[in-house]
């Protein structure tokens, strides 16, 4: 029982969880918001169908659901690019050497206090 309690009570396992969660309620934002992206470029086009579940190329009725899933990709893949990702890595560059730089400056003050106390004992 106390493998399994420590298993249930590691980090990871709920970061994890979590991170689940978080994902799938994304995705149904990112759904939304693609297909709202479709219908306005259909509007800005003249009303193109970007749906092309109809569509039969040489008898394949499939081809039609599966070309509307690849532009949904694709735009779904820009947004958490250009929405997440990016707006991340930037954030996160911003902090690291931030850190970075606290971390040199206390490094460099332990420095000075090792150093004067070597001086004193000397």
């Amino acid at each position: 029982m106390k493998g399994f309690k420590d298993f249930l009570m590691r980090g990871n396992l709920v970061e994890i969880a979590v991170g689940l969660i978080m994902a799938t309620a994304f995705a149904s934002v990112v759904t939304a918001f693609t297909t709202f992206l479709l219908e306005v470029i259909g509007k800005l086009t003249g009303g193109a169908d970007f749906n092309f579940d109809k569509m039969e190329i040489l008898g394949f009725k499939t081809v039609g659901p599966l070309l509307t899933a690849i532009v949904a990709f694709i735009i779904m893949a820009a947004v958490v690019y250009f929405g997440v990702v990016k707006p991340y890595t930037a954030m996160r560059q911003r902090f690291v050497a931030a850190e970075e730089e606290t971390t040199d400056e206390s490094v460099e003050l332990l420095r000075e206090i090792r150093d004067s106390l070597r001086a004193g004992r000397a």
